[in-house]
């Protein structure tokens, strides 16, 4: 019997309608022979609420109290899962993460999984009984409740299934699998069958949010096969697997697009040694990232131009920092610009394929678009460009890799 773990996000387990849905699925699975470990996430909305209740509490709090309150919505969930599958007669019990144990270190609201001890766990489902699972919490070495942040249900599921060696981890969703771009803005396209890991992770990093890059990365390191499917559709979904799984790579596979980007251009730079690292090192002591950077050639020898980009939300403090330092950098001013995007095309057929890039320019420039930033790497490149022309963007990239459906 192979053991299967399946996972559903906030939308699936939304409501109680949609919670009992959701197993029958988990059912499905049953019936068919499989071992099977669900994660769930809180309902939808529910962790954002708590959040406020913590912050309505006090802004500034114990950050273990703050993990102990928030975790409680996954608890919520999980319970009722197992009810749900009891009224359809299968025998389920609920964990949360400090029953596992999923074991973490002590850094609250955005710990790391260090293991998890599957002995118990593995037991109960070599008798038959489904277990339910808390998504995104675990308990640290000092025996506290904790949180693994932003995507952590997704990263509890795949971490489970590498610890259990299970056959395959399906993340159950709202969308139908993975797409060759937002099919809210491109109606050409298409739902991938298969996605290497590679791909997945630099169209996570790079805006699209099907999945979370942590949970991606954890797949790739550990090789468990991933499916990301609907669960309010019996469509199949799309696998996240290895390289050597596809048999032919198309050169790009899919576009991805980041609103979360501003840009910021620093005028009359002293060009001199240093300077760069008197610029990025208060950011980085702000643990403020930086991504895109271009540097002008410098004509007079003594000043220059650099642009950058970090997240929108880091902009103010970013200017508030270079305003700070501009006395040791002797910058002339500062231009910030938050009405960008960013707009990737990805694919490891870019490796063995010359003028991917391009056809990126010359798709853009039919168009009109100008291109701000421009940054590659192995399987990727992207670009800057002015909100204003997301879509045309999007769908002329669309067109010209030949990716609309027929």
């Amino acid at each position: 019997m192979a053991v299967i773990v399946q996972k559903f996000g906030g939308t699936s387990v939304g409501s109680i309608d949609r919670i009992r849905h959701a197993a029958t699925r988990v059912k499905q699975a049953v019936e068919q022979g499989h071992q099977v470990a669900v994660i769930v996430s809180a309902m939808a909305g529910e962790t954002d609420r708590l959040v406020g209740l913590v912050r309505a509490m006090a802004q500034v709090h114990d950050v273990r109290e703050y993990d102990a309150v928030v975790a409680s919505g996954e608890q919520v969930t999980a319970g009722l899962m197992a009810l749900a599958l009891q009224q359809l007669g299968i025998e389920a019990r609920s964990w949360m993460g400090w029953q596992v144990p999923i074991r973490t270190d002590s850094v609250h609201g955005a710990a790391r999984i260090a293991g998890i001890d599957r002995e118990r766990l593995a037991e109960r489902l070599a008798a038959g009984q489904v277990a339910v699972v808390t998504g995104f919490q675990g308990l640290s070495d000092a025996g506290r409740i904790t949180t693994l942040g932003r995507g952590g249900s997704d990263l509890s599921a795949v971490a489970l299934a590498a610890a259990l060696s299970a056959e395959r981890c399906d993340i159950f969703t709202d969308v139908e699998g993975v797409y060759t771009c937002d099919p809210r803005i491109v109606a050409k396209a298409r739902k991938l069958d298969k996605i290497t890991y590679e791909e997945m992770l630099e169209m996570a990093s790079q805006g699209a949010k099907v999945l979370h890059t942590r949970s991606v990365a954890a797949a790739m390191n550990h090789h468990v096969r991933l499916q990301v499917l609907s669960t309010f559709t019996e469509t199949p979904g799309t696998l996240v697997v290895d390289e050597d799984e596809i048999v032919e790579q198309q050169v790009v596979s899919g576009i991805a697009y980041s609103r979360d980007d501003a840009k910021i251009t620093i005028i009359g730079l002293p060009d001199r040694p240093g300077v760069a690292a008197a610029l990025f090192g208060p950011l980085s002591d702000a643990h403020i990232n930086v991504d895109m950077i271009v540097q002008n050639i410098s004509e007079d020898g003594e000043r220059t131009d650099l642009t950058f980009t970090v997240a929108k939300s880091d902009l103010d403090r970013t200017l508030a920092l270079l305003e700070e330092h501009n006395k040791e950098l002797g910058a002339k001013r500062f231009l910030p610009d938050s009405r960008v995007v960013k707009v990737s095309v990805i694919g490891v057929g870019m490796r063995s394929h010359a003028g991917v890039a391009l056809t990126m320019f010359d798709a853009l420039a039919s168009r009109g678009i100008n291109i701000l930033l421009i940054s590659t790497s192995e399987i990727k490149i992207s670009v800057l460009i002015s909100e204003d022309y997301l879509e045309l963007a999007l769908r002329a990239l669309h067109t010209a890799y030949g990716l609309d459906a027929d």
